[in-house]
């Protein structure tokens, strides 16, 4: 093997891994929206952890990857540690598939059909219909369905090209003595631990022993260790993950190295008892590619098979190696290691989101409330809810811009600018809340009352308030289009109630009946719920923009007002429903 063979391994290793990563990325723009329903199905129930386990890891191509997000959904209280067991026994399975797919280049036979089959024979087609995918289609998935034919046609063409690059190694001593090393079973581990350690994928390493196995210099009784290291190796990217992340996800981490650690020495004491007495004729048979990913799936199986009936006490024995510590810590609500993984890192965000926009609406009808039934307990609530949206606004934008710069699909982006755009809205709600309780609090401060016709008039303007808040929170949690359309009605009934008040005060000051400073109040309460109320409209406008895939809000909410009959009844049930009197 001269030097222009070494840059060509090196080459062909290059195009591998980067077929790989550009393959794994999108497969998961292109899965985004079915990989978010996975979600719900991580439960205690084993099967169904086994399986969003086994089914992500499948189309991300990475256990590693897998692990990690299980890493931060713990890190994030969106799993439990018990859960998480579950799911990285399954990642461990669902890690086998690209061995597989990469075995179909050691098929061999003279059958037309049956060459088929082979990569070299396809691979050149896919790359074609991915270049044609990828440069002449505007549509997102379809260019998304592009990349993921180019990436696999480069993945599959670097295994070729450093199969190549390596074949003449086949006739080299020194290869081989290297291999006959490898047939001890303990170096054979620490060979493919070491190797995954460093390409931090389990997937890329099998893919690299597949193309060595080429030479015919590696036996089974070699690849076989070497491929239980791999796992190990694997936990490498994981360990780091957790580093800096709370009790539970470094206990989420521990349980992959426990498990392919656990795994490894079960299967490999198996492997060197057999080797021992019955001393198979196989082990020193040469590794076919197709040998190795069976082997590869067999060790899988048999690790998932020993500790899925042991998970809960796998789950103890990492919660002994990583102990509770007296210090109180907190859970993050937007974790970054999920940002490896757009699409679930998005449904976390609406998630915080609705989180906000809950205590949002809530925060605003008690600060209604504190008008009546004022207390400090209330008080404290109004204040803690607005503070914890403004730090949700906070985390949210940060987080929604670095992920916005993510490879992600056109739909994964459009909800992520929704999001942006809501989430100063109800941030904004929030402190009107405030505002509304600073007012109440002045009142009862200085002993300042409302007539009790202004009494009556702001229950009024309470009730249409809650409606459009309600209104708006649906359209928003449910995307209801239905729940958004009744919004904008309303609000202009509201605009209309606010300007009949502001003058009814005015003819009370005219009169004496109501005192100057309460009138300020008055004054500054109306500002307070008619501002609402336009950032209700401005939700109920984005979402109903958003469906429309239309990036005007102004002009939507036009549209809709002006000759629309709909609009125009709505609007006069409304103005029925909250006459003042």
């Amino acid at each position: 093997m001269d030097v222009f063979d070494m840059l060509t391994l090196i080459g062909g290793l290059s195009l591998f891994l980067f077929g790989m990563s550009i393959m794994g990325q999108a497969l998961e723009r292109r899965a985004g929206g079915k990989l978010r329903p996975l979600l719900g199905k991580l439960t205690t129930n084993k099967a169904a952890g086994l399986l969003a386990g086994l089914g992500i890891t499948a189309v991300i191509q990475s256990s590693s990857a897998t692990t990690v997000m299980v890493v931060g959904f713990v890190n994030s209280g969106l799993m439990t540690l018990k859960q998480a067991v579950n799911v990285i026994l399954g990642a461990n399975i669902g890690t086998t598939v690209t061995a597989w797919v990469l075995s179909l280049a050691g098929i061999d036979s003279g059958n037309v059909f049956v060459s088929l089959l082979k990569p070299s024979s396809f691979t050149p087609i896919l790359a074609l219909i991915g270049i044609i995918f990828y440069m002449f289609c505007h549509n997102d998935k379809k260019k998304d369905t592009g990349m993921i034919l180019l990436g696999f046609a480069t993945l599959m063409f670097g295994m070729e090209t450093m199969s190549g690059a390596v074949s003449g190694l086949r006739s080299v001593p020194a290869f081989q003595e290297l291999f006959v090393t490898f047939k001890n079973p303990v170096l054979g581990v620490l060979a493919g631990t070491i190797l995954t350690a460093i390409i931090q994928s389990s997937s890329a390493s099998v893919g690299i022993l597949q193309a060595l196995a080429v030479t015919g210099q590696i036996s089974y009784g070699a690849a076989i260790p070497i491929i239980m290291g791999q796992n190990i190796g694997t936990c490498v990217t994981a360990m780091l993950s957790s580093v800096g992340a709370n009790k539970n996800a470094k206990r989420a981490a521990m349980v992959h190295l426990s498990f392919n650690v656990i795994g490894t020495v079960i299967c490999l004491t198996l492997f060197g008892i057999i080797k021992i007495i019955f001393a198979p004729a196989f082990l020193d048979e040469p590794a076919a590619l197709i040998g190795i990913a069976v082997a590869h799936s067999i060790f899988n199986l048999l690790c998932t098979v020993f500790m899925l009936p042991l998970s809960g006490a796998l789950e103890k024995l990492v919660i002994r190696l990583v102990p509770d510590t007296k210090q109180l810590e907190t859970q993050e609500e937007l974790d970054e290691r999920l940002l490896a993984t757009p699409a679930i890192a998005l449904e976390r965000c609406r998630e915080v989101a609705v989180d906000m926009a809950q205590l949002a609406v809530s925060a605003l009808k008690e600060g209604m409330a504190s008008f009546k039934d004022h207390s400090p307990k209330l008080a404290a609530s109004i204040r803690e809810k607005e503070e914890k949206t403004d730090h949700y606004e906070d985390i949210l934008g940060t987080y929604l811009v670095r992920l916005s710069a993510k490879q992600i699909s056109g739909d994964d982006n459009a909800e992520a600018a929704k999001l942006l755009k809501l989430i100063g809205d109800f941030e904004r709600i929030s402190d009107h809340a405030v505002n509304l309780l600073g007012s109440a609090e002045e009142m009862q401060g200085r002993g300042l009352l409302f007539t009790p016709t202004a009494v009556s008039e702001f229950e009024t303007l309470s009730s249409a308030i809650s409606e459009v808040l309600d209104l708006s929170l649906t359209a928003f949690l449910e995307d209801d289009l239905g729940a958004a359309s009744m919004v904008e009605p309303l609000e202009q009934v509201i605009d209309q109630m606010k300007e009949q008040m502001r003058t009814r005060h005015i003819l009370r000051l005219q009169k004496g009946v109501c005192s100057i400073d309460a009138g300020f109040i008055w004054s500054d309460l109306l500002t307070d719920l008619e501002r609402t109320s336009d950032h209700c409209s401005n939700i109920a406008g984005c979402i109903i923009e958003m469906a429309e895939h239309k990036m005007d809000l102004h002009g939507s909410l036009r549209e809709f007002r002006d000759d629309n009959e709909i609009f125009q009844e709505r609007f006069k049930v409304y103005a029925r429903k909250y006459t003042l009197s």
